[in-house]
């Protein structure tokens, strides 16, 4: 009966996460200008990921390349530039499909007197930011949550590498230690992610899914004392190898997890967490 009611609420639990989904679904292509256009400023800011443009019109523009962008092998704050783009995946952004350097920044980096350079707003710099982190194909994170039959309190730790293969799958290995009333383990989650392509890379909204093989150290401790200061322990020690499926719901760095793990008794059936990734 246990069983049965767990069995139903990870069911229902997976439902709701699911129906979830819809939240962060693309906006179809007819609600964005899938024209070509081009913008003509100065550089405001340049990295290997992103280029900052600000019109004469104090507005600025953030964009994004790929490997087919064409543009200089260096492109300097201050140069004078025309970019050709088309919309992107990433929110607040465009995709930069041909960058011209009309004109070549300052010699020297230092702005004389009245000319110092406008700062960028903060949304374009966080939202910078954000891509430049995402570009890095290494992170750590820690994470925290409660796990069902038996119940136990979990922290841990995880590490993403990636994207592999595609732009959207990355290895998410993880270890988990839970502490409960009996029971006590160490699970070493050797888990994969996708990211769900009904969600844009770069949206502050994105879901996944994951699997991949577990290795549970399970430590369970029954104590019962009988008559005067007698004390009767039965302790024992188990490895179990497992299979574990996920789901979960990421804004920015912060994400919520639901996991159920298979073939794996007596691990925890399910598994609710919360976690960030810096």
């Amino acid at each position: 009966m246990r069983k049965f009611l767990v069995f139903n609420l990870s069911l229902f639990i997976w439902c709701l996460l699911l129906s979830g989904l819809a939240l962060c679904v693309t906006p179809s292509l007819s609600a964005q200008d899938a024209d070509q256009s081009s913008i003509e400023g100065t550089v405001a800011s340049a990295s290997r990921e992103t280029l900052v443009v600000r019109t004469d019109d104090g507005n600025f523009y953030l964009f994004v390349f790929d490997r087919y962008t064409t543009k200089p092998r260096i492109i300097a704050t201050g140069s004078r530039v025309r970019v050709l783009s088309t919309p992107s995946e990433q929110e607040g952004t465009r995709l930069a499909t041909n960058i011209a350097e009309l004109q070549a920044g300052p010699a020297t980096t230092t702005p004389s007197p009245g000319t110092q350079a406008k700062p960028l707003p903060p949304a374009v710099r966080d939202l910078e930011q954000d891509i430049k982190s995402e570009a890095r194909r290494w992170h750590l994170g820690v994470r925290a949550g409660a796990a069902l039959d038996p119940e136990l309190f979990l922290f841990g730790v995880h590490s993403q590498l990636g994207p592999v293969f595609n732009r959207n799958v990355f290895f998410r290995p993880n270890a988990e230690f839970a502490f409960g009333e009996i029971t006590d383990m160490i699970a070493l989650n050797l888990e994969a992610i996708y990211r769900l392509p009904i969600t844009a890379r770069g949206r502050r909204l994105s879901a996944y899914v994951g699997a991949g093989p577990a290795l549970n150290f399970v430590h369970q401790d029954f104590q019962r004392q009988l008559g005067e200061g007698r004390d009767i322990d039965f302790g024992n020690f188990d490895y179990e190898t497992g299979f574990n499926i996920l789901a979960g719901i990421q804004r920015r760095h912060t994400f919520f997890e639901v996991k159920t793990s298979l073939w794996s008794e007596p691990a925890p059936t399910l598994r609710l967490m919360i976690g960030y990734t810096f």
